[in-house]
């Protein structure tokens, strides 16, 4: 049986680069509830902060209108925090090789290709979907020490 959440939440905001910082203050007030010590706090709020920048970046080159990010977040009793960023954008079409550190996709080379060795440095366990013309989910989660 799953564990159920003890509270969770729910967002949704623009690919702007300026939501980037919102991200982060939600994620911050909503985990802010378990007492996390600031190292883990800190940890949360960066891998948030690559997750949603790779939307920002990558998710939706040349789109116009409006192209949500979806933040989603859920703690549970054994401490355990996972937030959940997804978008619905062009997709990864090779997870595989996006994954590799220091690969990135931007032509000019000005990203550094860190974002998801970062997450994973950051969480505990760091969980990637996508499907070309579909979308990406990434899953991050973050086990606080109980005190």
């Amino acid at each position: 049986m799953k564990d159920k959440p003890v509270n969770r939440f729910k967002a949704e905001f623009p690919a702007k680069s300026i939501n980037e910082g919102y991200a982060r203050l939600v994620v911050s007030a909503f985990a802010s509830q378990l007492d996390p010590t600031m190292a883990e706090l800190a940890d949360i709020k960066t891998a948030v902060s690559e997750a949603v920048t790779n939307c920002i970046v990558h998710a939706y080159r040349g789109e116009t209108g409006y192209c949500p990010v979806l933040l989603t977040g859920a703690y549970f009793p054994d401490g355990r925090v996972v937030i959940t960023v997804r978008d619905r954008g062009c997709g990864i079409p090779d997870l595989g090789l996006a994954l590799t550190p220091l690969y990135t996709s931007d032509p000019a080379g000005e990203r550094s290709g860190m974002g998801f060795t970062i997450m994973q440095s950051f969480c505990d366990k760091v969980t990637v979907n996508s499907r070309p013309g579909k979308g990406t989910t990434v899953r991050l989660t973050k086990l606080l020490a109980r005190t």
